[in-house]
């Protein structure tokens, strides 16, 4: 019994596509069961077969890395369909009417004496989410899927597909077979009345029909199937009045092909669609031999699905400033489909640099956007600029970085698989960050090691001040309240941040919290934590505090006014003003950099410097396993 089990629910490694059903052709014969089998007994790629009354938590972990099919899944445990929409790739197979919890609305309509309102119920909703979330939708008839789309507009978004009932290569060679062997016309004699008592069969319409109509007919059940096809293909014709939609009876299609005479009425969803009206049975025929092939292909180019990422940043004169931005755009070249990079209106050769070399590969897209980088209030350009380059990009997702950020190559590949795999509900993704200072040898344990960096590419997703942050000058001019770069991720219509999804947890704060504040042990755990992270997970390393001296001179010659003009701060060049110095920067010496970058590389592991050092306190810091990028070790 406990290999049985097993049997019945571990999923093979080798196995590719996971096909979930409540029951299999053989255990029960069914036109919905014949259509899977049909299915998988045609299918290019190793299947293993799970009934949806044995899928758990545990056998979705175990397959997370397969494709998923569902066909009828009354079985499933409908706790379990947030977990598959966030983490399973899959597509389904719709039969019936499934956010029907009467699995037919007019049955819901007959048995309750009320209009079916499911889909505005839970069961509907959470049905149409689990639809929403699948990479393909397959279903039995134009009016199935069109029923479906009035209820539920968004599904016409994905792909859809019209399959009907699918026959394998035996059945149909049978059926074709027994056209052959068929007696001529005139000589068919009796109607058959399918003998399900079934309430959506609509048996008693039937036979009543063929009395009204002085038809002999014969009730047929529970006949072996040969036999039925046997019987079909001598009867006169094929009675069937369901009395709920039917979306694709298998038995009209086997009627029709055997040479039945049909009755039928506007429950029957597919007797008007193009491919069932012809009256040439070979077309039906070659129809139908399609099918199998048509899923396969359909399911195995979904599978092999890449997401097109489009990499953006932006750059203003950093030849004179020695950013390694040509490293930034060589890194995401390496595995974004292209890099959009709006440049400030650089004078310093950087926009030339970029047009020169966008001239020559076709993926790095450019664009200049000219600021007046003088303003006062010049600190929100940063999020502006972001934002303008992210509207270039056309890509599935989209990867931020700074022009003083590189991703190693050995992120490429993590970088695609990820986006494969990313949470159908996540739209914003941040990963982490290995931040120099000073050199390889240390690395910041004093700011949060994660940033904003994957997203989908959705239009109401931009970057700027949050709402709630947002403030103007006496002048009328935007600036920031503290607490914001003016970077972040916002909806475009409520300035309101996008919720994003972090492997940084408040557990792994407190413990680098702990470090700062001088535990040994804390700052050994979280090292560790970090080195795990950033070997597991792409990683981007920020060069901005990696050579002290020229940060200190982009101190003095850009970024203390960039915050304080984003912030609304005084900018005047005044001792209080400056957060690294005791004096105005004015009178800041080339040795005196020299030496104060001397001093930050051995004394600090980092520093925020929106507060002033007094030179003595020491602050952690950790180090990276990690080699540096191969880009950068070249530069």
């Amino acid at each position: 019994m406990f290999s049985t089990q097993l049997f019945q629910t571990g999923i093979p490694s080798d196995a590719q596509v996971v096909f979930v059903a409540d029951l299999f052709a053989d255990e029960y014969v069914g036109g919905a069961e014949l259509t899977t089998q049909a299915l998988i007994d045609s299918s290019p790629l190793k299947v293993h077969k799970i009934k949806s009354q044995h899928v758990t938590m545990e056998i979705l972990k175990k397959g997370v890395d397969k494709f998923w099919i569902f066909g009828n899944f009354a079985g499933l445990n409908p706790q379990l369909i947030p977990a598959i929409v966030a983490n399973l790739k899959y597509s389904v197979l719709e039969y019936d009417y499934k956010y029907c919890k009467y699995r037919s609305p007019e049955k819901h309509e007959a048995e309750t004496g009320s209009p079916c309102d499911c889909h505005d119920q839970i069961n509907g909703k959470l049905i149409s989410a689990f639809y929403y979330g699948a990479m393909s939708l397959w279903w039995m008839s134009e009016k199935q899927k069109e029923k479906y789309h009035s209820l539920f507009p968004f599904l016409a978004e994905k792909d859809n597909f019209v399959l009907s009932s699918v026959f394998d290569v035996q059945t149909l060679g049978i059926i074709s077979a027994l056209r052959q062997a068929a007696p001529p016309v005139e000589e068919r004699k009796g109607w058959i009345v399918l003998g399900s008592q079934s309430w959506v069969k609509g048996f008693e319409s039937a036979k009543k029909w063929c009395e009204e109509n002085n038809k002999q007919y014969e009730v047929v059940w529970n006949l072996p199937y040969q036999d039925l096809l046997a019987k079909l293909s001598v009867s006169e014709g094929f009675v069937y009045l369901p009395a709920g939609a039917d979306t694709c009876p298998r038995m009209v299609i086997e009627a029709k092909l055997l040479g039945c005479k049909l009755h039928l009425n506007d429950f029957v969803q597919h007797k008007d669609e193009e491919w069932f009206a012809s009256d040439d049975l070979g077309s039906i025929s070659d129809y139908l031999y399609a099918s199998r092939e048509i899923f396969w292909n359909a399911t195995k180019e979904i599978m092999a699905y890449k997401p097109k990422i489009s990499g953006y940043t932006t750059t203003y004169n950093c030849e004179r400033q020695f950013y390694p931005y040509l490293q930034t755009i060589e890194s995401m070249l390496g595995f974004a489909t292209e890099v959009c990079v709006v440049d400030g209106g650089s004078t310093d050769g950087t926009w030339e640099k970029l047009q020169e070399w966008s001239a020559r590969e076709s993926r790095l897209k450019i664009k200049q956007v000219a600021r007046d980088w003088s303003h006062p209030r010049h600190g929100v350009f940063d999020g502006m600029q972001k934002a303008e380059a992210r509207k270039m990009c056309t890509g599935d997702y989209c990867w931020q970085m700074d022009s003083d950020e590189v991703v190693h190559e050995e992120d490429y590949a993590k970088i695609q698989d990820i986006c494969r795999h990313i949470p159908s509900q996540v739209d914003v993704l941040s990963l982490p960050v290995i931040e120099y200072w000073g050199g390889t040898e240390k690395v910041r344990a004093d700011i949060t090691p994660w940033k904003w960096r994957l997203s989908r590419n959705k239009p109401n997703i931009t970057h700027g001040i949050p709402v709630e942050l947002r403030t103007q000058d006496k002048d009328g001019n935007l600036m920031a309240l503290p607490g914001t770069d003016g970077c972040d991720m916002i909806d475009v219509s409520t300035g309101e941040r996008i919720p994003h999804v972090s492997f940084y947890t408040p557990e792994v704060d407190n413990v680098r919290r702990a470090a700062l504040a001088g535990s040994g042990d804390a700052l050994k755990s979280y090292e560790n934590w970090f080195n795990s992270a950033v070997t597991t997970l792409p990683s981007v390393f920020h060069y901005s505090w990696y050579d002290l001296e020229r940060k200190i001179r982009l101190y003095k010659n850009y970024w203390q006014n960039h915050w304080n003009g984003l912030w609304g701060k005084d900018t005047s060049d005044t001792a209080e003003n400056n957060m690294m110095f005791s004096v105005p920067w004015s009178q800041v010496t080339d040795q005196m950099i020299v030496d104060k970058a001397s001093q930050m590389k051995e004394r600090l592991g980092g520093w925020i410097w929106h507060k002033k050092w007094d030179g003595e306190m020491r602050t952690s810091h950790i180090a990276c396993v990690r080699s540096q990028p191969n880009i950068m070790e070249q530069k």
